[in-house]
Formats: C-alpha cells, sequence, structure tokens
C-alpha cells in the first residue's frame, strides 16, 4: 500500500520548472507566424479568384471550361507535395529548431511566389510556360508543408497557458486576412484594368506583391529567437546522451533523434493523437474550403448568380471571419478547446442543411445569411484548432507529427473539397450535396472532438507551466507546495489509519 500512494504523489512544482514569457518576445513570435500563414493564403485568394485569367494566358490552345480545369489543376498539384515537405520539415523542425526551419519555408514560399510575377505567356515560350507554373505551385506546396504546424508550433510553445487559445487564434487570422487581401486585390485590379488588361499584363501584380510581404516575413523570423519549449527538450536530450553506458545504448538514443526514428515513434507511440488531429483537420478544412473554394464556384457555376456578387458574399464572410476568430480563440481559454469543437461540429452537422437552402435563395439578403452561418461554423474550428492540433504531441515530436497528420488529412480531404462536391453534384444532380458533404465532416469532427483530452490552461506535453508574470510563477509554485503538502499528509493518515476515510473522499 505504502509503494502505491508514494507512487501516486507528484512532486511540488520549484521556480524553476515555471517559464515566465518575455510580452515583446511573444508579440514578436505570434506577429512573424501571422505573416507567414498570412502571405501561404494570400497566395491562395491570388490564384482562385485568377483561375480564369491564368487558364487564358497559361493554356491559351484549350476551352474555356479546360482552361479554368488547367488552372485549377495545376493549383491543386501544390496539394499532392505538402504531405511531402511535412515529412521533411516536421522531423527536421523537431531536430535542428522551429525558428530556422520556420525561415527556411518563408524563403521558399516568398521565391516561389514572386517567381511567378516573372513567369513567360504560353504565347511566348510555349509548353515552357504552364510547367515552370507548375514548378513553382510544388516548390510553393513543398514548403507549405512546414509552414502551418510550424507555425502553430512556435506560437504554442511561446504562449502562456491560460492564453494559448487567444494568441494561437492569430494565426488564423492571418489566414483570412491574407485570403481577404489577394482577392480583394484581384477585384480591385481587374475593375480597374478590365479584363483585357488583366490578361496582357495585370495578372503579374499580385504576385510580386509577394515580393516585399516575404522580406518583410523573412526579417521578423530571423530576429527570433527559439522557444523555451524547445531549448528546454534540446538541454534534456543533450544531458540524456552522455549517460548511455555503452554503445547499444547510444544507437537506440541515435535512432530515436533521427528523423525515421522519430516518423517509427510517431506513428506507434502516438497514433491515437494522430487520428484525432486527422479528424479536427477534417472539419476544419472542409468547411475553410467549402466555403473558401468551392462556394464562390457553385454559387455562379450551379446557382447561377452574377459572379461579382458571388465573390462579395465569400469576401464579406472572411471579414466576418477575421473580425470573430479573436474573439473565439480567447473563449477557449475560458471555456475549453474540447467543448468549443464538439459545439461547432454539432451546429454543422444540423445548420450545415438550413445554410445551404439559404444560399440557394434568390437575391443577396437570404443568401449572405447563409453565409453568415457558414463563417461562423468555419469559425469556431478556425479560432481553436491552433491551440489545439499542437497540444496533441509532446515536445520532442511535436512538430513531425503535426505536420505528417495535419498535411496528410488536408491533402486528402481538405484540398480535394471541391473536386470531390462538384463530381458528385455532377453525378446526382442534387444541389444539396454540398450540404451533406458539410455535415459528414461534422460527424467526423464530434466524434473526434469526444476522445480528444482538455488541454486548455495546462501545459503542453513534455513542458513545464508557462505563465506571463513572476508574481503567477510564485503563486503557482505556492499553490503546488500547498497541495504536494496535502498529499503528503494524506498519505500519512492512510499509513496510520487504514481504515480511515478522509473527509473529502466519498
Amino acid at each position: 500500500m505504502l509503494r502505491t500512494l508514494l507512487r501516486r504523489r507528484k512532486k511540488a512544482l520549484d521556480i524553476g520548472d515555471v517559464t515566465v514569457t518575455d510580452r515583446p518576445q511573444v508579440r514578436r513570435a505570434v506577429l512573424a507566424a501571422a505573416l507567414g500563414n498570412m502571405m501561404e493564403w494570400f497566395d491562395f485568394g491570388v490564384y482562385a479568384y485568377m483561375a480564369v485569367t491564368l487558364g487564358k494566358v497559361f493554356f491559351p490552345s484549350s476551352s474555356p471550361g479546360a482552361q479554368v480545369v488547367s488552372a485549377f489543376a495545376t493549383f491543386a498539384a501544390a496539394f499532392l507535395v505538402r504531405p511531402l515537405g511535412g515529412l521533411v520539415f516536421g522531423p527536421l523542425g523537431d531536430r535542428i529548431g522551429r525558428q530556422r526551419v520556420l525561415a527556411a519555408t518563408m524563403i521558399m514560399m516568398a521565391v516561389s511566389t514572386f517567381a511567378v510575377g516573372f513567369l513567360p505567356v504560353y504565347a511566348t515560350a510555349g509548353f515552357v510556360a504552364p510547367v515552370l507554373l507548375l514548378v513553382c505551385r510544388l516548390v510553393q506546396g513543398f514548403s507549405t508543408g512546414g509552414e502551418y504546424a510550424g507555425a502553430t508550433t512556435y506560437i504554442a510553445e511561446y504562449a502562456p497557458d491560460t492564453r494559448r487559445g487567444f494568441l494561437g487564434s492569430w494565426l488564423d487570422f492571418g489566414t483570412f486576412v491574407g485570403y481577404a487581401l489577394g482577392s480583394g486585390l484581384v477585384t480591385v485590379l481587374t475593375a480597374l484594368l478590365g479584363t483585357g488588361g488583366m490578361t496582357d499584363w495585370g495578372w503579374r501584380l499580385p504576385f510580386l506583391v509577394a515580393g516585399p510581404l516575404g522580406l518583410i516575413g523573412l526579417y521578423m523570423r530571423m530576429r527570433l529567437e527559439e522557444t523555451p519549449a524547445f531549448r528546454a527538450e534540446t538541454e534534456a536530450a543533450r544531458a540524456r546522451t552522455p549517460g548511455a553506458t555503452d554503445s547499444g545504448e547510444e544507437e537506440v538514443e541515435q535512432a530515436r533523434q533521427s528523423g525515421h526514428g522519430r516518423l517509427k515513434e510517431i506513428f506507434t507511440k502516438h497514433w491515437e493523437a494522430v487520428l484525432i488531429c486527422m479528424g479536427l483537420v477534417v472539419v476544419y478544412n472542409v468547411t475553410s474550403y467549402m466555403v473558401t473554394s468551392y462556394l464562390p464556384t457553385y454559387m455562379t457555376e450551379t446557382l447561377d448568380k452574377d459572379a461579382t456578387t458571388a465573390q462579395l458574399l465569400i469576401l464579406g464572410t472572411m471579414i466576418l471571419v477575421a473580425l470573430t476568430i479573436t474573439v473565439v480563440g480567447r473563449s477557449s481559454d475560458l471555456w475549453g478547446r474540447r467543448p468549443m469543437f464538439m459545439a461547432g461540429s454539432a451546429a454543422l452537422i444540423v445548420l450545415a442543411f438550413p445554410s445551404m437552402l439559404l444560399v440557394r435563395a434568390g437575391g443577396a439578403l437570404l443568401p449572405a445569411f447563409g453565409c453568415l452561418i457558414l463563417g461562423l461554423l468555419l469559425v469556431c474550428f478556425a479560432g481553436t484548432a491552433a491551440a489545439t492540433l499542437p497540444a496533441l504531441f509532446p515536445t520532442r515530436l511535436r512538430y513531425g507529427a503535426l505536420s505528417v497528420s495535419y498535411n496528410i488529412s488536408v491533402s486528402l480531404f481538405g484540398g480535394t473539397t471541391p473536386l470531390v462536391v462538384s463530381a458528385l453534384l455532377e453525378t446526382t444532380d442534387d444541389a444539396m450535396v454540398p450540404a451533406y458533404y458539410l455535415m459528414a465532416a461534422g460527424a467526423i469532427g464530434l466524434v473526434s472532438a469526444f476522445f480528444l483530452h482538455e488541454t486548455a490552461g495546462r501545459p503542453l506535453r513534455g513542458s513545464g507551466p508557462m505563465v506571463e508574470t513572476p508574481e503567477e510563477a510564485r503563486a503557482l509554485v505556492a499553490d503546488s507546495r500547498t497541495e504536494a503538502g496535502r498529499r503528503a499528509r494524506d498519505i500519512w493518515v492512510r499509513l496510520r489509519h487504514p481504515g480511515h476515510r478522509h473527509h473529502g473522499e466519498h
């Protein structure tokens, strides 16, 4: 009995176990991470809104329909290499550090997007033009494979435990601001230059904007320090290695530290967390790509709505999400990540059908209300994901495990949403297919959230507590010692009086 009771006793915290965050450094970390995500989705918004124009520029010999398909096929190719980027950048970020990898992904993203603005067109370079466009898209996709997981990991490992949801939500704030800026820029340029001007030379301008954005983002990321959690894990790993007593133990430790060893450990020891992560990513990304990518095409091609009206409705929805996302992030700190995901998933199952009925209605008011509902459902996941997903994995595997899980799920289910839904709609001739698809994603999200362990206000796995002020650190240590003293007293009472039940037990 003594052994059982002592095993249950937890050591009290020492002041050295608690990390006090540096507020200016936290702000720089959040801003630098959000700017990278904004740039990624700026490119997404530009490409999505310029699919028709790019089809004319790079695939002029095809029919108008084939031009759009070819342009979107080139866009979709980036999703094929995202898991590969995650396999490379994720374990690398766990080995050499988050900051270095995030700087590398920023460089690749900026250069590849900027290069699109200088590509020759089909009229001057022939078949080489679309091939070069495809190469740029593949580089973008490869770098994106390490971007979101690294950015969420970086913010999560810098944020105080009680504010991780609020600070993490700024990352996805950058997502929707970037999309709104990209799509808004294309809309303004099209209005100013006209279709002919955009086809002749105006299509280059949005991509050239990525150059200055990339330089600003790279400058900010190069100024960042490594996260406290990664520094502590690195020091612990260095302390473990010299303690190996023979070459066999050294080989085991080297295998654990290698990229292959980490990937094996992710899928053998953390497969449950991987599945939960993939399920949560499914509901978030299916909803996101349905609203941002497919809905404009659905409203114009299937419902025969005016293209400008459709674009303005989606742009307004993105602005709504951006304005409310940090409120949701703060709410997840108060109420928990699990309730937010479960409530959002359940609401998606219930409201997907009515919201799509509103989108199908005539005029602009009812479709706007339907888009409003979809935007509020989307923000439930967007405002919570960045704080929820990194907390699923321990520090030494966090970047790699999240990169692999996130990118596989996005590539298989998120990025394919427009293609699968349009194919199902064509096959079944049922205009409510998007609603059914959203309901299925909501069911997956609900099941995944059910198995999710609550992490709000708690330290990340493998890391100590993180607070904002020294006063909070001292209070946390004092509470911990009080709790440890209470446990010691309970153990002593049970040893002296085995049949005695503490007055707090029932």
